[in-house]
């Protein structure tokens, strides 16, 4: 049989192991293939590496028992957007990003904030179709159990909103402990129908880390822009961590309408314009 260079194998038991298989299009037969497995020696769960040759049925079946592929760290970091973790990963694995950002199009509606921000460890040898397939596949878990442990059940449109505003917060917040503060602030002016105009939406795909002046505000015409259009953007403008999400579900109550970055990185917030600019000019 002709197989790919890596293949995932789920825990389980062997007829399981055998189906999910099955599922994914290899050449197995579930009834006569699990005998042979029992002698050979259970699959081990994870990658396992198969390489890019013709196989004999009880080759293949001998590698998924005995072949653990090699695992390269790859981190992606809260406020990161997916441009440059899969720019990152075409580069560590000799893979075409254009390929990755293709699959990544094809596989889900969601241009950003989905893709979850931690340290993968991914298989050498992984196709660009299937290391965006395990992105997602982790992720859709992870966004599912999140809110499910929160609200009881995974709501797409209730989901889709806190994700958006938990972007602007990671853009905006010097840490976790001022999260609910900026949270606050986004929930007082949507409410009072004021624009946000906050920088860190306009940070997003490309522009990640690319610097926000006044001719930038001005030009980019895209539903990004909070300076330009009232509400929030479209969708995330970048990877979201848990403390994020928190903070978009649960704001702190104050009155704060604006913040501005101190010395220190960190924000001072305030209720009225007049406070804002005394803020502004220290």
């Amino acid at each position: 049989m002709v197989s790919s260079s890596v293949a995932f194998v789920p825990q389980g038991s062997i007829s399981q192991i055998i189906a999910y298989m099955v599922d994914k299009n290899f050449d197995l037969y579930e009834k006569s293939d699990k005998y042979l497995l029992y002698l050979i020696g259970k699959p081990q769960s994870g990658w396992v590496s198969i390489n890019e040759s013709v196989l004999t049925r009880g080759d293949f079946l001998y590698k998924l028992s005995h072949s653990k592929a090699a695992l390269k760290p790859v981190a992606y970091i809260p406020g990161e957007t997916k441009e440059f973790l899969l720019a990152q990963i075409a580069l560590d694995f000799d893979l075409s990003y254009d390929k990755l950002m293709q699959e990544y199009t094809l596989a889900t509606p969601y241009p950003e904030g989905f893709i979850v921000p931690q340290t993968y460890y991914i298989p050498v040898g992984i196709s660009e179709k299937s290391v965006i397939h395990f992105l997602l596949a982790h992720a859709k878990k992870y966004h599912k159990d999140v809110f499910e442990k929160i609200f009881g059940e995974f709501n797409e449109a209730k989901w889709h909103k806190f994700i958006v505003i938990a972007s602007i917060i990671q853009k905006e917040a010097a840490n976790n402990e001022e999260m609910p503060l900026v949270s606050s602030v986004i929930y007082n002016r949507l409410k009072k129908d004021m624009k946000l105009q906050m920088d860190g939406t306009l940070n997003y795909g490309r522009y990640s880390h690319v610097k926000i002046t006044p001719q930038r505000i001005k030009e980019d015409t895209s539903p990004y822009n909070t300076y330009m259009y009232k509400g929030l953007p479209p969708f995330p403008v970048c990877s979201v961590s848990k403390e994020a999400i928190f903070a978009a579900i649960f704001p702190k109550n104050t009155n704060f309408l604006y913040f501005v970055r101190t010395k220190n990185g960190e924000h001072t917030f305030s209720q009225n314009y007049d406070t804002h600019l005394q803020n502004f000019n220290k």
